[in-house]
């Protein structure tokens, strides 16, 4: 049965409202006490558990650069890949509010404020983050598109999560321009003038990852009916 469009674009908002409440919110209520290994795992697991509550409704991208991967390959159309791209925009915006709104509500400061960043003294320079991105995008990408039946939700959290491990400690760990954009309105001018590269390089590295994918044959999935059935 098709799903109307409305609630193809509610699944992505809240999809990545909650991908960046909970993942990054690990990070800015408790990276000093999870550290990477645990921000890692709490992204992999949120992945996860949204990858197999949404992907009936709206494929469970929470990400734009998903949704521009698919775009490019005629997954998805045009109308429904700005729909998606602007539902996932809204929720990595409204996530990073729900961060700060529980901290405030709690009197909590935060850790960090979960923006990625670049040519910080902890942080590689701009050319190493550019190129990181599309690295980390491309796998994170390249699985979504292969992995297929009732494990790919696992396959792809799990790809996640490593993407973070690598990453954090490098520029924070994108891959993932929603989840990018909603921490750095927060974080202010510093971060919204990086941002720039967190949009960019992941978008080029789906793109590519889509690419890439196509030259491989098709996947089949296992656990498809058999013609006839």
């Amino acid at each position: 049965m098709e799903v109307e469009r409305q609630w193809k674009y509610l699944a992505e908002f809240l999809g990545t409202a909650l991908l960046v409440f909970f993942a990054v919110g690990s990070a800015c209520f408790g990276k000093a006490e999870l550290g990477a290994l645990g921000i890692g795992l709490v992204f992999g697991l949120t992945l996860y558990g949204l990858a197999y509550a949404f992907t009936p409704i709206s494929g469970c991208h929470v990400n734009p650069a998903v949704t521009v991967a698919q775009l490019v390959v005629g997954r998805i159309s045009v109308p429904d890949a700005v729909g998606y791209i602007v539902a996932q925009v809204l929720g990595g915006i409204a996530g990073a509010a729900l961060i700060h709104a529980v901290a405030g509500a709690g009197g909590i400061a935060l850790q960090v404020q979960g923006a990625n960043g670049y040519g910080h003294p902890k942080y590689v320079g701009a050319g190493g983050a550019f190129v990181l991105e599309i690295i980390l995008t491309f796998m994170l990408v390249f699985v979504v598109f292969r992995a297929t039946g009732p494990s790919a939700g696992a396959a792809i959290g799990l790809t996640l999560g490593v993407v973070n491990l690598v990453g954090i400690p490098l520029d924070g760990a994108s891959a993932n321009p929603a989840r990018s954009i909603g921490p750095a309105l927060w974080d202010g001018s510093h971060a919204i003038g990086q941002l720039w590269l967190f949009i960019i390089a992941p978008l080029i590295g789906g793109i590519l990852a889509a690419l890439v994918a196509r030259l491989f044959a098709p996947v089949v999935d296992p656990y498809a009916p058999a013609a006839g059935d």
